[in-house]
């Protein structure tokens, strides 16, 4: 076996399907938008070059800025949204009492698609028999507002179920990650005299940071292409106030038919995604990677 394994014809062998698979869907697919980003192209017809035109457009385009922007914020609330999957999954690897029920309860919505998501948070967010309308009405507040039909709430509202939906995926990683770390080390900080803030704050937190980096970069670029869920909650209005770079995509390729424009859009978001990826390598970058046995 190992005379096989050190042939690397052998291994070569072994490693071109994967090659290959990673080929046709991943990098054909990047190399063909940003070719057809540089056509003008309904989808069917025949394709008309036309150059850095798309790309020229884009940079004007203030619709295009806007949804940028819209999910710039979500990306920064999922950020945030870190800390308190992390305190969450601290607790959940304390033995504190109901911690086993919670751990099953905080895992329901990643059992759910993103379209049942969608479905029951619309009913949630019910201008007139919504629970959560119901509930403002029964504590004294009148005239709750319409939370997807009001363009400087929308989008807030929205983030609530995005929040939701992938908390269980987060607290998931933090709790194994949690887990790994050795009793041992939590016992010898209790011997020395550490509280529970101290023993979380000293040992937990940096023994985890490797995974906590790696979260960093999976929320943020995740945000940036969040569409499915935004897309059947509201489409991207009222009047463009939750469109999303995603959505402003769909909306160009499929409802305006400029698949050309919308590839360039396309390409542009993988731009920015690379380039967040970068920021926040840099940004969470350590010289010391601490280890422990």
């Amino acid at each position: 076996m190992d005379k096989v394994m050190s042939n690397k014809k052998i291994i070569a062998l072994y490693v071109l399907p994967s090659l290959l698979l990673i080929l046709a869907i991943v990098y054909i697919p990047i190399v063909l938008t940003g070719y057809y980003g540089l056509n003008e192209w309904n989808g069917i017809g025949s394709m008309k070059f036309i150059g850095f035109d798309n790309y020229a457009t884009l940079i004007q385009d203030s619709m295009f800025w806007e949804s940028a922007g819209h999910s710039l914020l979500l990306a920064v609330f999922s950020a945030l949204s870190l800390i308190v999957y992390l305190i969450v999954a601290m607790l959940l690897s304390a033995k504190l009492k109901g911690a086993n029920l919670f751990r099953k309860i905080y895992l329901i919505p990643m059992l759910l698609s993103s379209v049942a998501i969608a479905q029951l948070w619309l009913k949630i967010f019910h201008p007139t028999n919504g629970v959560l309308n119901s509930v403002l009405e029964s504590i004294g507040i009148a005239n709750p507002p319409a939370w997807l039909a009001e363009p400087s709430i929308v989008l807030y509202a929205l983030f609530i179920p995005i929040l939701w939906q992938y908390a269980g995926f987060y607290i998931l990683i933090y709790y194994a990650a949690l887990k790994n770390i050795p009793s041992s080390l939590e016992e010898a900080a209790k011997i020395d005299g550490a509280n529970a803030l101290q023993i979380a704050y000293k040992i937990k937190l940096p023994l985890a940071m490797e995974v906590i980096k790696v979260t960093i970069v999976l929320a943020v670029v995740g945000s940036l292409k969040y569409f499915d869920l935004i897309f059947v909650m509201t489409g991207g209005g009222p009047n463009g106030a939750s469109e999303v770079m995603a959505s402003y995509m769909y909306r160009e390729a499929f409802k305006s038919y400029d698949f050309g424009y919308a590839s360039a859009i396309g390409f542009f978001l993988l731009v920015i995604c690379l380039v967040a990826t970068w920021i926040i390598r840099k940004l969470t970058a350590t010289k010391d990677t601490i280890q422990y046995s």
